[in-house]
C-alpha cells in the first residue's frame, strides 16, 4: 500500500534522544545515513536526555516546542525520530508540529519500497508497510469519525469508517501473504532442487553498506547495484561460481542487517532470509574500517538467530582492510588450522583469492574422501557418475587392470550415486565407506 504522504521527505528535522537502556541507543549518525539514503535534506538535528520517553510527545513538551521552532526556520515538510514512537506519541507530535512525523522504523520501511525491484521484494515491503500501518490508522485521518450507515453504502448500517479501512487492510494484507505463499513455494521448489544437485551454497550477510556487493561483484563478475548507501541492494541474487575441488557453487547476494532491524520487516521477508538459514557456509561480511565493528557483528548475529540461521557454518570476511592502516591481507586460521577469518578489500581485489581458497576449504570438510577401485570388465556407469558429480581427484590404473580413483564427495550424493549405480559404490569403496552414517538416503531400498 502507498502512502503518498511519505513518497518525498523533502526538508527534513532528526530528532535523536539518548536513553539510559542500552538495547534502546541509536547512532545519530546513522539515521543521518538513512535519511539521505530515502532522499532527504537534512536541515537540523535535535538531540536530547531523557530518563524515559515521554508518555504523550516522546520528548516532552518543551522540547516538542524547541523541535516546532527548527521546523518553522528550515521550512521542513517531515520530521524524523531516531527511536520508536506509539501511534498516540506519533498522533500527538503531528497535531504539534503540522508536519509528517516518522518514526526509525517507517523509515526504514521507506527505504525498502523504494529499492525493492522485483515482485517478491515488493510484496514484501507492502506487506511490512501494511502491519506497520495497521495500528496508525487514526494517524491525522480526520474523516475517520464520520459514519456511513443506510442501505446500498457499503459497509453497512452504523459502520464507521475507521472501520470500513480496518477491513479493508486485513483484507489486503490476507491477499498479500497469500501471493506471497506462492512466491514461497516456488522458492521452496528451487531450493529442493539445489538440494538434489548437491550444490553448495555460500550466502552473504553483513551489516548494511559493509561493501557484501561490491565483493559479490569482484567474485562473480556480476553488476549487482552497487552504492555508498544503506541498503543499496535489497532483492538477492545468486550467481554461480566454479571452485577448485569444490565444483558448482553457488554465491547469493542478500539484503544488509542494521541494529533493531524491524520485526514486521524480518517477518515479511522470511522466504528470502530463509535463503540464509538454508545456507551451506555464510559469509560474514565486516567493515573492519568501522570503529563500531564488534556492535555491527552482534547485530547481525541477532537477526541470523532470528531467522534459524544461528547454526550454519560461519566464515568471517573483514572487508575495507584497505581503509585499515597496517592490515594484513588474507586468511588468519583457527584451532586446527580452519579458516577463521579473512581479511579482503573488494575495491581492490586484494585477498579475494585467499577468500575463495578458504570457502573451497570449508565446504570441502563437508565432505568424504575415500578410495574406489573398479575392476576390469565392469561397466563404467559408476566412473562415469563420479567423474558427472566432479568427484574425482585422481585416476590411475594398476597392474591389474582395475581403475583406481580417489574420490571427494558430499555424503548424500555418494548415496544418490550408489543408488543410481545399484550398490556399485558400496562394492568399490575401499574399505569401509565413511559416508554411508551421514547420508540421508534410505540404503535398505538398494537392490
Amino acid at each position: 500500500m502507498q502512502d503518498p504522504q511519505i513518497e518525498s521527505l523533502g526538508k527534513t528535522v532528526l530528532v535523536h534522544v539518548e536513553l539510559p537502556k542500552e538495547e534502546s541507543r541509536e547512532d545519530l549518525q546513522e539515521l543521518v545515513r538513512l535519511a539521505q539514503t530515502a532522499g532527504a535534506s537534512v536541515a537540523q538535528c535535535v538531540t536530547c536526555s531523557r530518563d524515559a520517553p515521554d508518555p504523550a510527545y516522546f520528548i516532552g513538551t518543551g522540547k516538542t516546542e524547541e523541535v516546532k521552532s527548527a521546523v518553522l526556520a528550515a521550512e521542513a515538510s517531515a520530521v524524523i525520530f531516531n527511536s520508536r514512537l506509539s501511534p498516540a506519541q506519533e498522533r500527538n507530535l503531528e497535531k504539534a508540529l503540522g508536519v509528517r512525523v516518522m518514526d526509525r522504523i517507517a523509515l526504514i520501511l521507506l527505504i525498502f519500497a523504494q529499492r525493492a525491484r522485483t515482485y517478491e521484494g515488493k510484496l514484501q515491503v507492502e506487506l511490512a508497510r501494511l502491519q506497520y500501518e495497521q495500528a496508525r490508522l487514526v494517524r491525522g485521518w480526520t474523516h475517520l469519525e464520520r459514519q456511513k450507515g443506510g442501505f446500498g453504502l457499503r459497509g453497512g448500517p452504523g459502520e464507521t469508517q475507521i472501520e470500513l479501512d480496518r477491513r479493508a487492510l486485513r483484507e489486503r494484507i490476507a491477499a498479500v501473504k497469500e501471493e506471497l505463499g506462492s512466491v514461497e513455494r516456488r522458492r521452496g521448489q528451487n531450493r529442493a532442487l539445489r538440494r538434489r544437485n548437491q550444490v553448495p551454497v555460500v550466502s552473504f550477510v553483513g551489516y548494511t553498506n559493509a561493501g557484501k556487493s561490491t565483493l559479490f561483484n569482484r567474485l562473480t563478475s556480476s553488476q549487482v547495484y552497487v552504492a555508498d548507501q544503506l541498503f543499496a541492494t535489497l532483492d538477492p541474487t545468486l550467481r554461480t561460481l566454479e571452485l577448485k575441488n569444490t565444483g558448482k557453487v553457488i554465491f547469493a547476494d542478500t539484503v544488509g542487517f542494521i541494529r533493531h532491524l524491524p520485526h514486521d520487516l524480518i517477518a515479511a521477508f522470511h522466504s528470502t532470509l530463509e535463503e540464509t538459514a538454508q545456507a551451506t557456509l555464510l559469509l560474514h561480511v565486516v567493515d573492519a574500517s568501522d570503529p563500531r565493528r564488534e556492535e555491527n557483528i552482534a547485530s547481525v548475529n541477532s537477526v541470523l538467530s532470528q531467522v534459524g540461521a544461528g547454526d550454519v557454518p560461519v566464515l568471517m570476511v573483514y572487508n575495507k582492510s584497505d581503509l585499515v592502516p597496517g592490515s594484513a591481507y588474507g586468511i588468519v586460521r583457527g584451532d586446527g588450522g580452519q579458516a577463521a577469518r579473512v581479511h579482503v578489500s573488494a575495491a581492490t581485489g586484494e585477498g579475494t583469492d585467499a577468500l575463495l581458497e578458504a570457502v573451497g576449504e570449508l565446504l570441502s570438510q563437508e565432505k568424504c574422501a575415500f578410495a574406489v577401485k573398479i575392476k576390469a570388465g565392469m561397466p563404467g556407469r559408476l566412473r562415469a557418475l563420479l567423474y558427472e558429480a566432479g568427484a574425482v581427484e585422481s585416476e590411475r590404473y594398476g597392474d591389474d587392470g582395475c581403475c583406481l580413483l580417489e574420490v571427494r564427495i558430499d555424503p548424500d550424493e555418494a548415496g544418490r550415486i550408489d543408488k543410481l549405480s545399484q550398490g556399485a559404490l558400496r562394492a568399490c569403496c575401499q574399505g569401509s565407506a565413511p559416508w554411508v552414517r551421514s547420508s540421508g538416503f534410505d540404503f535398505d531400498s538398494v537392490p
